[in-house]
């Protein structure tokens, strides 16, 4: 899917995200959407065509900047979109210390309880 289609899902599909879900009590915005081609290129600053982020995620959520990063190699659907989105958006909503405080007790992406509530939210994709 090219980025100006995925663009504009994002345009229509986010208001709808934030209407829904409303606003964190841990930012004082709703997050900023942002597109990059890798994580490594996000992070590096160098030039990606999405082939050196073969481990990047679809997209994450930076509480410091408060925005979600869409890896928009990765996006091949309007489902995937939509999902990736209220999956980030939850990371929003959730406090950012215990985020941290889960990894430290020793959860992974796997079993970390915030995933798990962001993973089972997806699932709403079709009601926006």
């Amino acid at each position: 899917m090219n980025i100006d289609k995925i663009k504009e899902i994002v345009q229509e599909v986010f208001p709808k995200i934030e209407l829904k879900y409303g606003y964190s009590k841990f930012a004082n915005c709703t997050p900023y959407i942002e597109f990059e081609k890798s994580i490594y290129a996000r992070l590096s600053g160098e030039d990606d065509d999405g082939e050196l982020g073969e481990q990047s995620p679809d997209a994450e959520y930076d509480h410091i900047t408060n925005s979600i990063v869409l890896y928009f190699p990765k996006m091949k659907s309007r489902k995937q979109i939509i999902q990736t989105l209220i999956h980030e958006y939850q990371h929003y909503l959730q406090s950012p210390s215990w985020m941290t405080r889960y990894y430290k007790m020793g959860y992974d992406y796997n079993n970390h309880p915030y995933e798990l509530a962001a993973l089972a939210e997806e699932k709403n994709w079709n009601k926006l």
